[in-house]
C-alpha cells in the first residue's frame, strides 16, 4: 500500500526491519522495466546542460566572492564566516562530483569520470576512486547486511550485532550514538580527507593513483598556503577547523536521511530491483529548496532507480514512481527534513541499546548506592 504524502514517514519506534527473503517482498518482475520505459519516453534521462552550466557559473561566482572577502577582511575573526561559506561551497561541489560520477552531467562516461575526478580530488580534496568504489557498492545493495559499506561500523554502529561488539570508549559512544551523531559529523570532513589519503597511499591497486595524489596535493597547496601566510597561526587553524566542521556536518546531514532507519535487508535475501531500491530509500519533501540544499539527494528513491538522471528531472520522475508504487502496492516513503533527522537519531539510539550491559538497571544502581 502506498503511504500518502500526508503520512509518508515511518513512525518513530523500532524502525529496523530485516527482510529475510522473497516472501517479504512480493516478486514484481516487470516493475522496473515498466517504470523505466515511462521515464525514458518522458525524456527524463536526457542531459540538462543549461542547468549544470548555471550551477557551475553560480559556484564559480560564489568562490570568487569568498576569495575576495578573504583578501579584504585580512586579520579578522570575521574570516570564520568565510570559512563556513567555503565549507558549504565545497559540499556543493561534492554534489556535482557525485552527479558526474553517475554520468548525469556530460554525454560520455569517460568525460563524466574526468570531471568527477577533477571536482572530487582537485576541489573537494577527496579521492574519487575510493568514493566511487564505495558508492557503487552502496547503490547495488542499499541497506543489505554485509554488502552495503554505508552500514558498516565506523564509530557509529548501524546494526545491532555491530553495536553489541563495542568495547571501551567505543561502547560509551555507541550507547548514546543517536545524540552524538551530529556532533561527530563535525569531524567527518577531516575523516574523509584521511580515508582518501590512506586509500591512495595503500598497497591496493588504484586506477589513476598518481593523478589523484597530484590533484589533492595541488588543491591543499592552493588552499592552505594563503590561509597560513595571511592569517595568524591560531586564526589560520581556526579557519581550517570551521571549514572542515561545516563541510562534515553538511555532507553528513545531506546523506544520512536517505537510508538510515529504513528497512535492513538480510544478506541472503533475494529481492527484485524495484522493491529493493524503493523500500530502503527515503525521500525528503520541500520541493526546489530541498533540491538545492541537498543537491538532489532529497529525491533518493528516484536517484536509486535512475542514478544517471539529471537533478532537475527528479521531481517529475517522482510523480511517475509514486503512481507505479500505488498500482503495485509498494510503500513510498517521504518525510520532512527535520522529521528524518528525528527518525535517524531514534534509530541510532535504538541500535545503541545493543551495546548496553544487560545488568545496567537504573533501579539496581540506585539501591547499590544506598
Amino acid at each position: 500500500m502506498l503511504i500518502s504524502s500526508t503520512a509518508l514517514e515511518p513512525r518513530l519506534g523500532p524502525v529496523r526491519q530485516t527482510y529475510a527473503g522473497t516472501k517479504d517482498f512480493p516478486p514484481i518482475t516487470r516493475a522496473y522495466t515498466d517504470v523505466a520505459q515511462v521515464v525514458r519516453e518522458s525524456g527524463l534521462l536526457n542531459r540538462a546542460r543549461l542547468f549544470y552550466g548555471l550551477v557551475a557559473a553560480a559556484l564559480a561566482l560564489a568562490f570568487g566572492g569568498a576569495i575576495t572577502g578573504f583578501l579584504l577582511l585580512g586579520d579578522s575573526w570575521f574570516q570564520l564566516l568565510i570559512a563556513a561559506a567555503l565549507g558549504i561551497l565545497f559540499t556543493q561541489v561534492a554534489f556535482l562530483a557525485h552527479e558526474a560520477a553517475h554520468r548525469q552531467i556530460l554525454e560520455s562516461g569517460p568525460a563524466n569520470d574526468r570531471l568527477a575526478r577533477i571536482l572530487a580530488n582537485g576541489v573537494v580534496g577527496m579521492s574519487y576512486s575510493w568514493w566511487s568504489s564505495k558508492h557503487t557498492r552502496h547503490h547495488g545493495n542499499p541497506n543489505r547486511v554485509g554488502k552495503d559499506p554505508d552500514i558498516e561500523i565506523d564509530t557509529i554502529s548501524f546494526l545491532d550485532e555491530d553495536a553489541a561488539k563495542a568495547r571501551g570508549i567505543q561502547r560509551f559512544i555507541t550507547q548514546r550514538q543517536g545524540w552524538f551523531f551530529f556532533p561527530l559529523l563535525t569531524l567527518e570532513g577531516l575523516n574523509l580527507h584521511f580515508i582518501s589519503l590512506r586509500h591512495l597511499f595503500g598497497k591496493e591497486p588504484v586506477k589513476g593513483r598518481a593523478l589523484e595524489l597530484t590533484l589533492i596535493a595541488v588543491r591543499f597547496a592552493l588552499y592552505l598556503t594563503p590561509i597560513f601566510l595571511l592569517l595568524p597561526v591560531g586564526m589560520a587553524f581556526a579557519f581550517v577547523g570551521v571549514q572542515l566542521a561545516v563541510f562534515g556536518v553538511y555532507m553528513g546531514a545531506s546523506f544520512a536521511p536517505n537510508h538510515k532507519g529504513m528497512p535492513v535487508i538480510a544478506k541472503d535475501a533475494k529481492l527484485d530491483f524495484f522493491s529493493k531500491q524503493v523500500r530502503t530509500s527515503r525521500n525528503i519533501g520541500g520541493g526546489w529548496w530541498a533540491t538545492w540544499l541537498m543537491g538532489g539527494l532529497n529525491y533518493q528513491i528516484e536517484h536509486h532507480l535512475f542514478p544517471n538522471m539529471p537533478r532537475p528531472h527528479l521531481a517529475r520522475a517522482r510523480e511517475i514512481v509514486i503512481e507505479h508504487c500505488r498500482t503495485l502496492g509498494v510503500p513510498y516513503t517521504e518525510t520532512t527534513l527535520l522529521r528524518s533527522y528525528a527518525i535517524v537519531i531514534d534509530y541510532l539510539n535504538r541500535v545503541g541499546l545493543a551495546a548496553r550491559d544487560p545488568f545496567d538497571c537504573p533501579m539496581a544502581a540506585t539501591y547499590r548506592r544506598v
